[in-house]
């Protein structure tokens, strides 16, 4: 039976479990450049003992960044400061890294979380935003720019030279951002997207940037490393973006190759209403794998016990569990869920002594070396 610490392949990658760490933010960047900050992160996520880590949002263009910390990979410099990092990153680990590409639309130019998180004014620091139709994201805040036939272009191209700059660094992997309001996920929902041209009104033409993008970004990434979306499931709203329509983009994407797809919720607009409680998105993940066949899915939202990610795994609810919170209040999740399940873990051989008693033989590779 399949578990949370079931060894996978996705083309080219080998992933030694289940356990994906899902992009965070971190809004420690400068003009889109990595920073130590992001060395030591990283870092700590490689030895963590997940099977994969995906590097945060990052904005294939500055007016893409949500806040003035974004990273970005969209300049010579950019690419430059994530491939210290990575270097960093893969002298002491080989767990396969991902990294998330996306473009945040009208909720760009804005303050860091921690200084409150709203639109930065043009005079302080903000810049113009972009989306499918010239809606702001609340009342009161400056509307964004509805993107023109050369807008579009322009979006398009910086996927695709992002996504070349990521084969450059020798990224195993893309996720497009295709939820949480950003972008992508606002040509999908008829609630910011109020086009009249091929790209908005049916769910076909709303489908029809996102599809682009996907297709233009394969076509330039190597073609046995995997490329994946995140979507939100559901607007948790009344006519908005739901689990039908998510569907219908995931056999889309399916048609056309997708290695995998993430599946979130939410994000796109401050009306909406969530019934928050442990799993609460696993049912959107296990509406999307009962409708396809060959794409992973990954589920998310509030998993945070070995086996409660185990049996979602095991009952083929999803293929692979995704954890942004828990993992950063417990970068050692995945060791602690293999202790738990009785399964055993890699681990750096720095680290092999730390193990309590009643866990000695946890470490398999420690198991390896002592000819266990």
């Amino acid at each position: 039976m399949t578990g949370l610490f079931t060894p996978a392949t996705m083309k080219s990658v080998t992933l030694a479990n289940r356990i994906v760490v899902s992009p965070m933010c971190q809004y420690q960047a400068v003009n889109g450049c990595a920073t130590a900050w992001h060395t030591v992160h990283l870092g700590t996520l490689a030895i963590s003992g997940a099977g994969m880590v995906i590097i945060e949002a990052t904005a294939i263009e500055p007016a893409g960044r949500i806040t003035p910390g974004d990273l970005g990979l969209y300049d010579d410099a950019t690419e430059a400061a994530l491939k210290g990092a990575l270097e960093a990153l893969r002298a002491v680990n080989d767990t396969a890294v991902f990294i998330q590409l996306g473009h945040a639309g009208r909720k760009a130019s804005s303050h860091l979380p921690w200084e409150g998180g709203e639109q930065l004014a043009l005079d302080n620091g903000g810049w113009e935003t972009f989306a499918p139709s010239a809606i702001a994201f609340k009342s009161g805040t400056r509307a964004p720019t509805a993107l023109d036939e050369a807008g579009l272009k322009r979006i398009r191209d910086g996927f695709v030279a992002a996504a070349e700059r990521a084969a450059r660094l020798g990224i195993d992997g893309i996720e497009l951002h295709g939820a949480h309001g950003y972008l992508l996920h606002e040509f999908l929902s008829p609630l910011s997207n109020q086009r009249s041209d091929q790209y908005g009104g049916s769910l076909e033409n709303r489908m029809r940037f996102p599809l682009e993008i996907y297709d233009a970004v394969r076509a330039v990434f190597p073609a046995d490393k995997p490329v994946g979306m995140r979507v939100s499931a559901s607007d948790w709203m009344e006519n908005g973006w739901d689990l039908e329509q998510t569907i219908a983009l995931a056999q889309e994407l399916e048609k056309r190759g997708c290695d995998f797809i993430d599946v979130s919720s939410g994000g796109l607009v401050p009306e909406q209403k969530i019934t928050i409680g442990p799993g609460y998105q696993v049912p959107f993940a296990e509406g999307v794998k009962a409708a396809v066949s060959d794409m992973a899915v990954f589920s998310v939202g509030l998993i945070t016990e070995a086996g409660q990610a185990d049996a979602i795994i095991a009952q083929e609810k999803a293929d692979f569990i995704a954890l942004g919170r828990a993992i950063l209040y417990d970068p050692r999740w995945p060791w602690h869920a293999a202790a738990t399940l009785g399964q055993t873990i890699d681990a750096p051989p720095s680290y092999w002594r730390g193990l309590p008693a009643e866990h000695s033989r946890l470490f398999a590779n420690s198991n390896a070396a002592r000819g266990v």
